[in-house]
């Protein structure tokens, strides 16, 4: 029988769910550029409006116009977005059966940090999404991570205490920000030892 203690499981998606390569996005944008990959995404790490952007105080088209201007670049949006999009790689990191099987017996959440341009392709692309009723992304929330707003509304959207979910997410400093509010936070080094930690837990995975 399933835990009777943990009702959902929240996941982070980059880095978790879909394997992500920054500098092949950056490489392509300084192809266009007289920057290097690693001088580009300093500037879009640094940029004044990443956090605008990463909430939804930025629509795409802005973005892509604010980084044309701020940066040089001469990309059409349609050739933003595909490149843009290129940091994502195409298959998923966790086994489907894996997560089919958590669906049947937790809820399963979405909690990410990301922006519109990465969501429609990868609603789009990767058939485990349905396996997730509850997508909490920063741009919709207009918060993001280690904000514990956006943990809440992930929890509210769930209908669960913080007591009864478990969060997974790469960067240790997220996962402790879920701690703090009374969820158990797991970092994510491997899907094997994900799942070790998950039956550590008493979560049935398979």
């Amino acid at each position: 029988m399933p835990s009777a203690k943990f009702r959902a499981i929240i996941f982070d998606i980059g880095r978790v769910l879909i394997q992500v390569d920054i500098h092949r996005a950056m490489a392509g944008l300084a192809s266009d550029l007289k920057l290097t990959p690693q001088e580009v995404w300093s500037a879009i790490e640094k940029d004044p409006r990443w956090t605008d952007w990463q909430e939804g105080r930025m629509s795409p088209q802005d973005w892509h116009l604010h980084l044309s201007k701020r940066l040089g670049g001469s990309l059409t949006f349609k050739q933003f977005t595909d490149v843009w999009n290129s940091a994502l790689a195409p298959e998923p990191i966790q086994p489907e059966r894996f997560l089919e099987t958590l669906s049947k017996n937790y809820r399963l959440a979405l909690l990410s940090n990301t922006d519109p341009i990465h969501m429609s392709h990868e609603e789009a692309r990767f058939p485990f999404f349905r396996f997730f009723p509850t997508r909490i992304y920063s741009y919709r929330v207009g918060a993001s991570k280690p904000n514990p707003l956006i943990y809440r509304e992930a929890l509210r959207a769930c209908k669960v205490s913080a007591e009864e979910a478990i969060y997974i997410d790469d960067v240790p400093a997220y996962a402790e920000a879920a701690q703090r509010l009374g969820m158990t936070g797991l970092i994510f080094q491997s899907p094997e030892k994900l799942q070790t930690s998950l039956r550590d837990l008493g979560v049935k995975v398979d």
